[in-house]
């Protein structure tokens, strides 16, 4: 073994663990370009500031569902991030958010019906009685405010769904996108833009490789992509299968 690669600091081996920070700039939009194009529209109105009158009526509730690997969770963080760093009100909710946590959101939203809020809910076919709940209240709230979006998230459409009745009806009343899985060509291609985007040059072998015996969903392998770019420089060798192999055994 090199003896650079006995003086690479070990924290090379835990950027393996980061993914990138979601943003709609970092999603992979194929199959679901509909879905980016409402999010940029939500997205370029937080950021000039007017949510309140730039909002069309059906972006206040939106629906999206898809099987694990299609993106919606990085879809939800990344909305989540922009209202964040937008100083907007805004939660993430699940299965295991405490009652308080629902309350809290509730609150704010029934108690500002004028001003921006973005909730996100994750796998809501997991929530219990009492989250299910407070979420048809807040899905009424939002409808009959001006400015709210709702962004729910699933594996099966709502229609489908294994939830009280009213709620499952409520769930359909704004936009549903199926979120859709990149096939492995896809992926491929995916792998060869992000290397292109970071000035990384692959050989023709890596990415096949990486689908074949790395993890196979996207955060995972674009938190390679960056790991490979840093390793790349430090050692000043090219993106070749050899290296790909020796980075993994450094984080082993």
């Amino acid at each position: 073994m090199s003896s650079s690669f006995h003086q690479l600091p070990r924290q090379t081996a835990l950027d393996l663990e980061c993914a990138p920070k979601a943003s709609l700039g970092n999603f992979i939009a194929t199959g679901n370009e509909n879905l980016l194009e409402i999010l940029t529209e939500i997205k370029q109105s937080l950021q000039i500031g007017t949510p309140k009158t730039a909002l069309k009526a059906e972006q206040r509730m939106i629906h999206i569902w898809g099987e694990g690997g299609s993106g919606r969770s990085h879809i939800l963080e990344a909305m989540k991030l922009l209202a964040d760093d937008l100083n907007q009100a805004s939660w993430m909710l699940g299965h295991d958010s405490s009652d308080d946590d629902w309350r809290e959101a509730g609150l704010v939203i029934s108690e500002n019906p004028q001003s921006f809020a973005l909730l996100c809910v994750d796998d809501v076919d997991s929530l219990d009685e009492f989250a299910q709940g407070a979420l048809f209240r807040m899905h009424n709230l939002i409808r009959e405010s001006s400015s709210q979006v709702l962004l729910t998230s699933s594996k099966v459409p709502p229609t489908n769904l294994d939830l009280r009745d009213d709620l499952r009806t409520r769930l359909a009343w704004g936009l549903v996108f199926q979120m859709h899985v990149l096939s492995d060509d896809e992926k491929l291609n995916a792998l060869e833009q992000a290397a292109q985007a970071r000035g990384l040059q692959l050989s023709n072998d890596v990415p096949p490789w990486l689908l074949r015996h790395f993890h196979r969903d996207m955060s995972s392998l674009m938190s390679l992509m960056e790991a490979l770019d840093t390793y790349s420089l430090e050692t000043k060798r090219a993106v070749t299968l050899p290296l790909v192999k020796e980075l993994l055994a450094l984080k082993n």
